[in-house]
């Protein structure tokens, strides 16, 4: 962004983990005050835990400094190979329809993402970390936020305009405090996952899933490329496993040589259980506390929806704030929250709980469909396409939320297949790409300064400008389609006819697609995106 006016309000992130790491960044990048509140007395790096970062999460960081690093330090891979028994089935591959600069995903351990957030928000004057802070609830009413924690020094009060609850998935006690219900569903098998360095080239740039292979009969085997000659490996195994007592009689190691070979040396880096949950909250918004990530919701890991999408909540949750403690819109913007990461979260459970229950049926009726599945997908494509190994992450497209005005002559037809972007509409992301206005930038970068306006050859801008700044007091930002891209790529990409005007939304999503020369359209296409606003105040050229 531009040199930044400072505010005087103040957010509290509850939580020092990934999701609440980016909050924070994202806040003070709007020049909000934050403080980071987390009861560990300092950062515990164990684990890979949530390795695969997807493209759209990539570029959210490159934000706040950090995308391209991870993007430079992970393992990049672009398809994704499905196997039954010792026989592909497919492999998937990744479309864009832009030329975003980031690849498809990025394979690289929790540990390392936290630390190279850290060295942004270390150098953050606007955010300050405190570790050693439990927090045990909070007071709240119309004025603010009272954050009570237990310190090493005794009881702690953090004054605060607003909270977001970012401590992850075993803070049952805050989200009871909180009142929040937070059902679901627990599966019975569990997950054993270890990292193990070994020297496998053939497999350093591609994930591969395996449905029923002779080393883990009956179940399933998922393996992921990292960094430093490093494979995640996640068996499907029974919820009586014991890795304690597998560890010890040496069948770990012989479960790993059935993957790897016996001529392969190989160490153990890191190795876990897990029990897998679908759950969400009732609410994400509860008064001025907005709940994200793992604290909000839970999902089985195959395609790689849980930080990803903990990112999604950042971002929404960012803005709004930004946007409500700026005066650009009043707190009813804060539902929209509740409304769009809720249902963010639900597309998620409901599609890796499907894979859940193709990976792990629940009945024999279920079971025996799945064999019958898997035993025809080789040579027919109906059955291919029924094959569940995990609908890699996506973004969560805003076609149904209050901010968005549909466009009768862009519907969105629903879904595309796995790995394709959907065609521009509104509610979708905009698409990326390298464009110039007045510097070198990438498109999304652009679109998160604020509210960008792209206009076709046949709208006046200058009423475009003064339409604008009637609708509402955020910064807003207005370029020509070819302007921004001579080439005519962008145009092509976006279908965009030259009476356009399109209302991209400060998360880079599309807002509405409007006639130009309908100015009580395009009016109020930017009041809907930015809520109820306040009264207009400038916009940026």
């Amino acid at each position: 962004m531009t040199a930044r006016n400072i505010h005087n309000g103040t957010v509290a992130v509850l939580g020092n983990g990934p999701v609440g790491q980016t909050t924070a960044l994202l806040l003070a990048r709007w020049g909000i005050r934050v403080i980071v509140l987390d009861g560990r007395p300092e950062r515990d790096p164990i684990g890979s835990k949530a390795i695969c970062q997807q493209r759209d999460v990539l570029e959210v960081w490159a934000a706040v400094g950090v995308g391209e690093q991870v993007a430079a330090e992970g393992v990049t891979w672009d398809t994704a190979s499905t196997f039954y028994r010792n026989e592909k089935l497919f492999t998937q591959s990744f479309v864009d329809n832009g030329r975003s600069a980031f690849p498809p995903f990025v394979n690289i351990s929790q540990a390392r993402t936290e630390e190279l957030l850290d060295e942004r928000i270390a150098a953050e004057p606007l955010i300050e970390v405190r570790w050693g802070h439990h927090v045990d609830g909070i007071d709240q009413d119309e004025a603010g936020v009272r954050v009570l924690c237990t310190t090493a020094d005794g009881p702690a009060v953090v004054p605060v305009d607003y909270a977001v609850a970012t401590m992850g998935a075993r803070a049952d006690a805050f989200r009871r405090h909180l009142g929040l219900d937070f059902a679901g569903r627990t599966f019975d098998d569990k997950f054993l996952i270890c990292d193990i360095k070994t020297d496998i080239p053939d497999w350093a740039h591609e994930r591969r899933f395996y449905f029923d292979p002779e080393w883990n009969p009956g179940r399933q085997v998922l393996i992921h490329p990292c960094p430093d000659s490093t494979f995640r490996i996640d068996w499907q195994v029974p919820g009586d496993y014991d890795l304690d007592a597998e560890a010890a009689s040496g069948a770990l190691d012989r479960r790993i040589r059935q993957i790897i070979g016996n001529d392969l040396d190989y160490e153990i880096v890191w190795k876990s259980v897990y029990r897998f949950h679908a759950r969400l909250v009732d609410r994400m918004r509860v008064g001025r506390v907005l709940v994200a990530g793992d604290c909000a919701h839970l999902v089985s890991p195959f395609g790689a929806r849980g930080l990803n999408s903990g990112v999604g909540d950042a971002e929404n949750a960012a803005w709004k704030l930004a946007f409500v403690l700026r005066g650009w819109a009043d707190e009813s913007l804060l539902d929209t929250y509740d409304t769009e990461r809720r249902a963010a979260a639900l597309e998620n459970i409901e599609v890796t709980s499907a894979t859940m229950d193709f990976l792990v049926p629940q009945t024999d009726e279920l079971r025996a469909r799945r064999v019958r599945i898997l035993g025809a997908a080789a040579g027919d494509p109906d059955a291919r396409a029924q094959v569940d190994s995990g609908r890699l992450a996506e973004p969560f497209w805003y076609v149904d939320s209050p901010l968005t005005t549909p466009d009768p002559t862009r519907p969105f037809t629903g879904r595309p297949a796995k790995g394709v972007a959907p065609q521009p509409v509104p509610g979708v992301l905009l698409p990326d790409m390298p464009v110039r206005a007045g510097r070198a930038v990438r498109l999304r970068a652009l679109a998160r300064e604020g509210f960008l306006l792209l206009h076709g050859s046949a709208v006046d801008p200058e009423s475009v400008r003064t339409l604008a700044l009637g609708a509402t007091r955020a910064p807003v930002r207005i370029h020509g389609i070819d302007d921004l891209d001579p080439s005519a790529a962008l145009a092509e990409s976006l279908s965009a006819a030259p009476h356009e005007v399109w209302v991209i939304r400060p998360d880079a999503h599309i807002a509405a697609v409007v006639d130009g020369t309908d100015p009580e359209a395009l009016v109020a296409a930017v009041q809907a995106a930015a809520g109820r606003t306040a009264t207009p105040l400038a916009a940026v050229g």
